[in-house]
């Protein structure tokens, strides 16, 4: 690898989302393999006193080492105080980008001038999240729905039973959605609905206008991660998720085999092989 570049003064922008991308909950780990070939982990959120997500323990040093080569931004659809519960290894980010959009930390701090202007957006460009809130209460069937949440005030997202979700539900919900400026992602076991405005690739814009970053990396596995993805210049994505299971795909994202937290390893030394400026072994 070639020396690093402290990130003040890096060109290089890495944005990526966390959650089945880089970190992996209990429940997501069983995407990976068998206990008896299971890698040793790194736990890096802790909730109620009990260890929540996890990263392999390599994929720690590599994110250590990235952090210190690169700007990197993570980008959640988690609301702030959900991402902070989050303990990194490496440089704590500078930008962090929660809510799927909807707010910007800087320092750990949350940017109002960001979110003033996000509210703005919102009332211009999509119908109000009451409208949105009233229709999921009418159609989710107390069966398969273990929880109804607002977001940061932002959006909404049920926890469903997935084994008991009707299929095309979520299919129909989107449908509903689409005209009123509203997207569906079915992630896990959460079904997140999000007005079209509030984007990740949006608070990126302004994390690269405030950095002056030349060129941009990113990672993510759902629907709502194909606008951040569409606005990078390199990107990768995990062999599962929405993504990979509808095959989306641009011509400058890469769509990894790998499946499970190994996938979150493949992709962070894939970003530090670019960020190092050494071409990629096929």
């Amino acid at each position: 690898m070639t020396k690093a570049t402290h990130p003040t003064t890096s060109r290089v922008l890495v944005a990526s989302d966390l959650d089945r991308t880089l970190i992996y909950s209990t429940a997501a780990l069983a995407l990976t393999m068998p206990d008896e070939q299971a890698p040793r982990l790194l736990c890096v959120e802790v909730h109620e006193a009990k260890p929540l997500s996890f990263m392999t323990e390599a994929a720690g040093r590599l994110l250590t080492e990235l952090a210190d080569t690169a700007r990197f931004v993570p980008a959640t659809t988690r609301t702030r105080k959900q991402y902070r519960r989050i303990s990194l290894p490496g440089r704590p980010p500078r930008y962090a980008i929660c809510a799927n959009g909807g707010h910007l930390l800087v320092d750990g701090h949350t940017d109002h001038d960001w979110n003033t202007e996000i509210r703005r957006r919102l009332a211009e460009g999509s119908a109000p999240l009451e409208e949105i809130r009233a229709h999921l209460a009418a159609t989710a069937d107390p069966a398969w729905l273990r929880k109804e949440r607002i977001a940061e005030e932002h959006f909404a997202y049920l926890v469903v039973d997935r084994e008991r979700l009707p299929a095309g539900w979520v299919k129909e919900l989107a449908e509903w959605a689409a005209p009123l400026g509203w997207t569906v992602s079915l992630q896990g076991r959460k079904i997140y609905a999000v007005p079209k405005p509030l984007s990740k690739s949006a608070a990126l814009a302004e994390v690269v206008r405030r950095t002056g970053a030349q060129e941009v990396l990113a990672a993510g596995d759902s629907l709502l991660d194909a606008d951040l993805l569409t606005a990078a210049d390199t990107g990768w994505t995990p062999g599962h998720g929405e993504l990979a299971d509808t095959g989306w795909t641009a011509p400058h994202i890469t769509a990894l085999d790998t499946v499970g937290v190994a996938a979150g390893e493949e992709i962070l030394r894939r970003m530090l092989v670019r960020t190092a400026g050494e071409d990629l072994a096929a």
